[in-house]
């Protein structure tokens, strides 16, 4: 199945809050055939790279890392606001194009030299990949990529990344 994964992306204007242009990719996992797309083309562009395990933030992080991490046939790690991991955890700070909040990550679930890729459905300001991999080095971690299902290239959120290999499936300017 070949298609523009972009016409099953809905977009909300003035949420969460006024200014805000929200991409609802919703209205993608609802169609299994082109959800299941997307992530066999994210799998196809890092099957090359060596990945011992997907990192991806909450929420949405989830519903792209965690089916990848499956196709690829790596673990998936989830990293969650604070107060949501029942063991040992690190944090980091961060900011999101409309406020600002916490990330955390179980203190042992990266070995160091492990290669991750993080996953996540949109790369916007960057602030949260960022603080995603400020967490994975941390502990050792080697981030050896970023996939994304949408990009906002207007917000350069890719220029926080530092020289890692990046994939976006769609682009909005």
């Amino acid at each position: 199945m070949s298609s523009s994964f972009k016409e099953y992306i809905r977009v909300i204007e003035d949420f969460p809050q006024p200014g805000i242009s929200f991409k609802d990719i919703t209205t993608l996992l609802q169609n299994g055939p082109v959800y299941k797309e997307v992530i066999l083309e994210l799998a196809r562009q890092f099957r090359d790279h060596e990945i011992d395990c997907i990192a991806g933030p909450e929420a949405r992080g989830f519903v792209i890392g965690a089916p990848l991490a499956v196709e690829l046939g790596v673990g998936f790690i989830p990293i969650r606001k604070s107060g949501k991991l029942p063991g040992e955890t690190i944090e980091a700070d961060y900011d999101l194009e409309y406020g600002n909040d916490k990330l955390s990550m179980h203190k042992d679930a990266i070995k160091p030299g492990q290669k991750v890729l993080i996953a996540d459905d949109l790369l916007a300001t960057g602030g949260t990949i960022a603080t995603s991999i400020n967490l994975v080095e941390q502990l050792g971690g080697i981030v050896v990529g970023a996939a994304f299902l949408i990009e906002l290239v207007d917000l350069k959120g890719r220029e926080k990344l530092g020289t890692i290999d990046i994939v976006s499936l769609v682009k909005y300017d």
